[in-house]
């Protein structure tokens, strides 16, 4: 019983060794969402805070700023789905064969 349970304890220490290297790993990857056919661009980071913003100047029209930010909402929200799929690859594999009892 004793066994189990330091094997259990060495799987789940190497288990949270790996999951802070990934979300060290994602935390400095950037990804780019986009709207309007490119014409407005948002990058986060994987911690999704935001990093920039580029827009197109055939975006800024004065007389319909509700589009631009409607554009850059979409964006954003591009940015932060890749953000989610990137998460999703890189932790969904880590319990995988760690046989730990109630997870998986």
């Amino acid at each position: 019983m004793a066994q189990n349970m330091n094997k259990l304890m060495k799987q789940a220490q190497k288990m949270q060794a790996q999951l802070m290297k990934a979300q060290e790993d994602l935390n400095k990857k950037e990804v780019e969402g986009t709207a309007g056919g490119g014409m407005v661009k948002v990058v986060l980071n994987g911690a999704q805070e935001l990093q920039s913003i580029s827009l197109n100047p055939e975006v800024v029209d004065p007389d319909d700023v509700e589009m631009l930010e409607d554009l850059i909402i979409a964006a954003f929200n591009n940015a932060q789905e890749k953000v989610k799929e990137l998460s999703n690859s890189a932790f969904g594999g880590l319990s995988a064969g760690m046989n730990i009892p109630g997870i998986g």
